[in-house]
């Protein structure tokens, strides 16, 4: 399939996504040092880690998107207890490198494999399209949820559209 009868372009596709990457690195930076990583409302996690969720899916949604061979959630390396950031700083330091790495993957992504169906993390079925948007949707929903987290603290989360 060409790339001209996608409705949104790769290219696009990608700047969309790290627009909320970006957002979402901004509402980690609000968090205050002592709440990001202990913190939570209801029974949710703290926000540290739903980031440290998200962490765990771009990149490797990429390498099993590219390499047709996708890691179970419980190899991913940042699941493992010994990689996880314990500081803002650190988590950030992560979210910087996760950032450049999904540029840098992108263009390896050849336009045929979007329609294509896998199986992520060998639990999710779809066409790669529709794992790319769960990856996104994931983060706004958990996003959201730090918005709750920080006006309940009361800080006031960055504007939702400014991506």
């Amino acid at each position: 399939m060409s790339t001209a009868s996608f409705v949104i372009s790769p290219e696009d596709l990608l700047k969309h996504w790290q627009g909320h990457r970006s957002l979402t690195r901004r509402v980690i930076e609000a968090f205050p040092d002592d709440k990001l990583f202990t913190y939570s409302i209801g029974g949710m996690r703290p926000f540290a880690q739903m980031a440290i969720e998200l962490l765990g899916m771009g990149v490797p949604s990429l390498n099993g998107i590219i390499n047709r061979k996708w890691e179970k959630m419980e190899e991913i390396d940042i699941y493992k207890k010994e990689n996880q950031p314990t500081t803002k700083a650190a988590l950030l330091e992560i979210w910087d490198k996760n950032t450049r790495d999904i540029n840098n993957l992108w263009p390896k992504i050849e336009a045929s494999r979007f329609q294509d169906i896998e199986v992520a993390f060998g639990m999710w079925e779809g066409p790669v399209y529709w794992l790319l948007f769960y990856n996104i949707d994931n983060e706004i929903h958990h996003r959201g949820q730090g918005y709750v987290y920080l006006r309940s603290l009361g800080i006031e989360p960055p504007p939702f559209w400014e991506r």
